[in-house]
């Protein structure tokens, strides 16, 4: 054991490089790894001792930042307790306060929790809600989903089934994924009421196919790994409209957009509406560990449960985790405490203030901000390798993808740290050109 407990940085690189699979990752052409040692507020600390400010808040998650000491006492005094138990036939106080909390929090009318281990498989929930309600109902002809074109829903297949096909990065899988129908995403900007054209399509759609349509699922104001796309309220609202016209379930993914992300502490409030089932995960922990909830409403729980099976079909091994379930309360606790929306329109004052320059380069095809998401868009794919070791000798942490080069900072940020990541990110995509 001592070979693996004493070995050197040199040395457990190569082991991680050797055998390690990383996301999208090559085996036979690996790219370089960043050797993060320990983590404290909002700075990474490297294995030579250099730090750096993380604008990703790890893919959107560790919105309180990292080491946080409430955070750190809520997962040592569950520690102390019990770290796991299943929750078949079982429950604990901290599910059942977690379940509470999410049932207040979000818009009524979700009243039923789903208490999952990642933000895909929350989605898969929800796919399975939808499709075993219809049944559960007697109307099996319900078997297909809408989806946005742009969006993007997770790496399982009942997830990657309702990205798009083409930007969703699953196409290679087409001839095996379920068959489901995608419509254009909107393309009036946030703030702004949804155009006839925007609606055109999926109006047509839920005509032509509602019969057949068991579920419309969007990520509602920001389409994520998609694209970084913003849009309005309105069209989520004109969405809730024809679902509830053409008798069709809406699903909101939430995963990204949750506590806080777009300046509301779900982004279908920007709307003032509620989805027949919701998803939430990412934040939901602060980052610490794997956690994701799937929320219905009573009309969905009680079809289900009236039907053949008599009971929801699906039941995770770490489903309901007491560990991740305190850290979740803890984490919700922390975000309430503060002027959160206060917090969020600080920061994306200043990212508004801090990247509107880049608007100006010649390569640079958008700019949007939106509560604490700051977006550049390029005319062309960066240089992935390039920009991001630029970004390391500058001392932050970015994850640029395609065209895209964007922050979702943890909610802790100073502003000064928070001017720095954003004069890092304008110069490093000026030295794209």
């Amino acid at each position: 054991m001592s070979e693996y407990h004493n070995a050197s940085t040199e040395d457990w690189l190569q082991w991680d490089k050797n055998h390690i699979w990383h996301p999208y990752s090559s085996m036979l052409n690996p790219a370089k790894m960043v050797p993060v040692v320990s983590a404290k507020g909002v700075r990474l600390t490297l294995a030579d001792g250099s730090e750096l400010i993380d604008g990703m808040s790890s893919w959107w998650s560790a919105i309180h930042g990292y080491n946080h000491p409430t955070l750190n006492t809520a997962a040592t005094n569950q520690l102390n307790t019990m770290s796991h138990v299943m929750f078949g036939g079982i429950t604990h106080p901290a599910a059942a306060a977690l379940g509470k909390r999410l049932v207040d929090l979000t818009p009524a009318p979700l009243t039923k929790v789903f208490i999952s281990d990642s933000g895909s498989v929350a989605v898969e929930v929800a796919i399975k809600m939808a499709l075993q309600y219809w049944y559960s109902i007697g109307n099996q002809h319900k078997t297909r989903l809408l989806a946005l074109r742009s969006g993007y829903h997770g790496d399982t297949f009942g997830a990657m089934a309702t990205c798009d096909p083409v930007t969703g990065m699953h196409h290679l899988f087409n001839k095996v994924l379920p068959s489901h129908l995608f419509v254009e995403s909107p393309q009036t900007a946030f703030g702004e009421n949804a155009s006839d054209d925007d609606m055109a399509d999926i109006t047509a759609t839920l005509q032509e196919h509602h019969q057949e349509l068991a579920a419309v699922i969007v990520e509602p104001i920001v389409q994520g790994a998609g694209g970084m796309r913003f849009y309005g309220g309105d069209y989520l609202k004109r969405l809730r409209a024809l679902c509830d016209e053409y008798d069709v379930l809406l699903i909101h993914d939430e995963i990204a957009t949750g506590f806080g992300r777009t300046g509301k502490l779900f982004a279908c409030e920007h709307a003032n509406i509620s989805p027949d089932i919701m998803c939430v995960g990412k934040a939901l922990t602060g980052g610490y560990l794997s956690l994701a909830a799937t929320l219905c409403s009573d009309r969905i729980a009680e079809g289900i449960c009236n039907g053949e099976a008599g009971v929801f079909m699906h039941g995770p091994t770490f489903m309901g985790n007491p560990l991740a379930c305190s850290i979740a309360n803890a984490s919700i606790d922390l975000l309430l405490a503060d002027d959160w929306q206060g917090n969020i329109q600080r920061i994306e004052r200043i990212l508004n203030q801090e990247l509107a320059c880049a608007a100006q380069l010649a390569t640079v095809a958008n700019v949007r901000c939106l509560g604490a998401i700051g977006v550049i868009e390029l005319k062309d794919n960066v240089d992935m390798a390039s920009i991001q070791a630029r970004f390391i000798d500058k001392g932050v942490w970015m994850r640029p993808f395609g065209k895209l080069v964007y922050t979702m900072p943890p909610y802790i940020i100073s502003d000064d740290d928070l001017r720095y990541l954003c004069q890092q990110i304008v110069v490093a995509v000026a030295e794209e050109e």
